[in-house]
């Protein structure tokens, strides 16, 4: 029987709100034990001791919008590498997105991605299959094969679905099959620029895209959503109109749930000023009122989960123009670095940060995971809240650099991360 016991530590649980100092123990893949009692009797013989010295023991996160070269691209990232991000992140469950090469629009390629993370990553991998058949907006997929097969939504990744019959009949079907709709909101006859619309996206000579691109595409959705029933997710929201539409869905009680991302709760469109294409994103980084009510939904819970986004991308697509380069940027390494500035700036707690991580991608997807609790699969990640560091692009573990945060210094950071029972990373040391 294979043991780790964690001591000293921090147990944070945020499903419950438990957080007390204690200790806990996996036995053979799951957690067998936890609490502050636990140990009074001495450790259990031949288990692998990691003393926590006080540093914070959570749910594994998970990350609902993940982006990867496989298949099609594996010169961009593949699974296995991005898993080894995920890692050395604290993820330990990626949601990857159906806009590879071919598309993941039917059964075979769920069921490739599901055996190829199987065979090659050291993290959890579920796909979210294509919506609509080639991503192109007509036709829907077969949900409920593509269900059975393992798909834990449906959604055309960065492709907004513009044919509202098209999404009604989504929205019906997925309401019939407890299917998960994802929408990426942006009206695309509007969505033609390449940065927020501002006075100064017309300073730096830059196409903008206007936040009612955004605003229109989720109100025409939720009055679909009211005619069908269902549930619809807008996988990231990026301005205080589209918080402020989603908080009055659900005060009436539609079943509208919204993502957000950790880049645009720490950015804003002024780090467009230098004309890096690393800040170049969809959606685009809005103006500081935007993503400081971003954060304010967040905190109120109008937004349910925090994502990364993560998109790596070639130097050959991002060393261009800014109005030419492609839009992306990774995010699986400083999604908890990033998010925990938030906890130490004061905007929210760090169990309301965390359950954004965990416990409520986990509910949303309907995976069963993200909490600490006996029984469950030991999916967990140690993290010390106060080490301070700076981000060094040539040492994250993806193979595309495409980082906004390079440079940048944090203050938290994943020590350990463990699948299953099984140690994936430790910080400091290569697996």
């Amino acid at each position: 029987m294979k043991r780790t016991a964690f001591i000293n530590a921090r147990l944070i649980d945020p499903a419950s709100g438990y957080d007390e100092r204690g200790n806990l123990l996996v036995e053979n893949g799951v957690i067998a034990d936890l609490g502050p009692a636990l140990f009074n009797d001495g450790l259990p013989d031949g288990a692998e001791v990691v003393d926590c010295k006080g540093r914070v023991l959570a749910p594994g996160l998970i990350d609902c919008r993940v982006f990867t070269g496989e298949p099609g691209a594996e010169h961009r990232e593949t699974l296995a590498l991005a898993s080894k991000a995920a890692a050395a992140g604290g993820v330990t469950t990626m949601i990857v997105m159906p806009n590879t090469n071919p598309v993941i629009d039917d059964v075979a390629l769920v069921d490739f991605i599901e055996r190829r993370a199987r065979d090659t990553a050291v993290v959890h991998v579920h796909t979210m299959a294509a919506l609509t058949k080639g991503l192109e907006g007509k036709e829907m997929t077969e949900f409920g094969l593509l269900l059975e097969a393992g798909a834990v939504g449906f959604t055309d990744g960065v492709k907004a679905v513009a044919n509202a019959q098209v999404m009604r009949r989504a929205l019906s079907y997925a309401a019939h099959m407890g299917a998960l709709v994802v929408q990426h909101a942006e009206e695309p006859t509007l969505a033609t620029g390449v940065m927020n619309e501002s006075e100064l996206s017309g300073r730096l000579g830059l196409a903008g895209i206007p936040a009612a691109a955004e605003t229109i595409m989720i109100e025409r959705d939720l009055r679909l959503l009211e005619l069908t029933g269902g549930r619809y997710h807008v996988s990231q929201v990026s301005s205080e109109a589209s918080v402020e539409i989603i908080r009055r869905a659900k005060t009436r009680g539609l079943p509208v749930t919204c993502g957000v991302s950790a880049a645009h709760l720490q950015l804003n469109e002024n780090d467009v000023q230098s004309y890096r294409t690393f800040f170049k994103l969809s959606p685009p980084l809005r103006g500081e009122q935007d993503r400081l009510a971003l954060v304010a939904g967040l905190a109120d819970g109008t937004i349910d989960v925090v994502v990364s986004g993560h998109d790596p991308r070639d130097p050959e697509v991002k060393r261009r123009p800014f109005a030419e380069a492609d839009f992306g940027a990774i995010g699986l390494e400083t999604l908890l670095p990033a998010a925990l500035t938030l906890v130490h700036n004061g905007d929210l707690p760090l169990g309301r940060m965390l359950a954004a991580l965990t416990c409520l991608p986990s509910d949303l997807l309907g995976l069963g995971r993200g909490r600490l609790v006996t029984g469950l699969p030991a999916d967990l990640v140690l993290i010390d809240t106060e080490v301070p560091w700076k981000l060094e692009a040539a040492n994250l573990k993806s193979i595309s650099k495409n980082t906004p945060f390079e440079d940048r210094l944090f203050q938290g950071r994943a020590i350990r991360t463990m699948v299953g029972g099984r140690t994936v990373y430790v910080h400091g040391e290569e697996r």
